[in-house]
C-alpha cells in the first residue's frame, strides 16, 4: 500500500502494526498527512510506528514514543576517521590489500548479482542463526538486490575476479545519511578482513558524495548483551545515537494494546539472562544441524553452472 509516496507494510494478526516498508532508508516527511491517509484508507491498521531521522535526536512530535537507536559514524574526512579508529582496526583494514583483495565501487549488473548469490549460498548459518537468503535462486537475488538503485551504490571486495564481499549503501532523500542495507563477506575469506576494507571504502564513498552520516542499522537490539557485532561497530568508529520511535494508535484496540505493551515482542519481555541462554542454545543447535563442512547444497552448484 502506497501512502504519501511511501510503501507501507503491515505485520501482525491480532495486533496489526504498520510502518514504512523501507524504514531506516526512507523517512516520513509529513507524519500527520500520512496518518490522516492511513485513517481513511479502509484498511485495518491498529498501530502505526515510525522513527525520527538523523540528525534530529530530540523529539519533534507529540505522539507516544519510546527510544530507539542507530549505529552512526559521523564523517568529516577519511583522514579524520582513520586517526579516530585504533591500530588493530587500521591493521584489519590494511589486511585485505596485503592479501590481494581489491575493494572498489562496482555497478549493479548480472556479474555483481551472481557474486552476491554465491556469497549468500556459502553457508546456511550466520551469527548463530539461520541465514534467510541461503538457498535463494539467481532471479530472487536479483529482485531483492535491485531495490532503491537510483539512491544506492555498491562496493565490492574482489580476490582476483571473485567477489568475496559486498556492501550496499542507500542514501536518504535529504542526503543526510547513507545507510548500510547489506554488508556481507565470505566466511572462508574472513582471514583477509574484507569487511573492514569495505567499511573503509564506504567512509571514502560518503566523503566523496558529501554525506555526513554513515548508519549501520541499530547499535543495540532490545536487551541483548554486548556481542561481536557491537564490538565491530564500536571499533570502526560507530556510536550509539538514541532516536525517538513513535507509536500512534489508529483505533481503540491500538490504543489499548499500546498501553498494555502488546506492541513489543515476547523476547522483549524476557530477562537478558534468559534471552542470552536461549540464543546460545539456538546457536548450538544450528551448529549441530548445519556443520561448517556441509558447504552449499548440490542443487545450488548445479544451478550455478546452468
Amino acid at each position: 500500500m502506497n501512502i504519501c509516496g511511501k510503501e507501507i507494510k503491515i505485520k501482525g494478526r491480532a495486533l496489526r502494526v504498520g510502518r514504512v516498508a523501507a524504514e531506516g532508508f526512507e523517512f516520513l516527511e509529513d507524519p500527520e498527512a500520512t496518518l490522516d491517509q492511513l485513517r481513511h484508507s479502509g484498511l485495518r491498521i491498529d498501530l502505526f510506528t515510525f522513527m525520527q531521522r538523523l540528525p534530529e535526536p530530540k523529539p519533534k512530535y507529540a505522539y507516544p514514543m519510546e527510544w530507539g537507536n542507530a549505529a552512526v559514524l559521523t564523517i568529516t574526512t577519511f583522514e579524520n576517521w582513520w586517526k579516530q579508529i585504533g591500530n588493530k582496526t587500521r591493521n584489519c583494514a590494511r589486511q585485505a590489500a596485503k592479501k590481494g583483495v581489491v575493494v572498489r565501487e562496482t555497478p549493479f549488473n548480472d556479474d555483481l548479482v551472481r557474486g552476491i548469490w554465491r556469497i549468500y549460498n556459502e553457508c546456511p548459518i550466520r551469527q548463530g542463526r539461520r541465514f534467510l537468503h541461503y538457498g535463494k535462486d539467481l532471479k530472487t537475488v536479483h529482485r531483492i538486490t535491485a531495490t532503491f538503485l537510483e539512491s544506492s551504490f555498491f562496493i565490492g571486495a574482489f580476490l582476483g575476479e571473485e567477489l568475496i564481499g559486498f556492501m550496499k549503501l542507500t542514501i536518504d532523500e535529504g542526503r543526510s545519511q547513507a545507510a548500510v542495507m547489506c554488508n556481507l563477506s565470505m566466511i572462508q575469506h574472513r582471514d583477509k578482513s574484507p569487511t573492514n576494507a569495505l567499511i573503509a571504502h564506504a567512509v571514502q564513498g560518503c566523503e566523496k558524495r558529501g554525506i555526513p552520516n554513515l548508519v549501520y542499522s541499530s547499535f543495540a537490539f532490545g536487551k541483548k548483551r554486548w556481542d561481536s557485532l557491537m564490538d565491530f561497530k564500536k571499533s570502526n568508529g560507530f556510536e550509539r545515537v538514541d532516536l525517538p520511535r513513535y507509536y500512534v494508535p489508529l483505533n481503540g484496540w491500538g490504543a489499548l494494546a499500546l498501553r498494555l505493551g502488546l506492541h513489543h515482542r515476547l523476547a522483549d519481555w524476557l530477562p537478558e539472562s534468559i534471552g542470552a541462554k536461549l540464543r546460545d542454545a539456538r546457536s548450538a543447535w544450528y551448529k549441530r544441524r548445519f556443520p561448517p563442512s556441509m558447504g552449499r547444497p548440490r542443487e545450488l552448484k548445479h544451478s550455478e553452472e546452468s
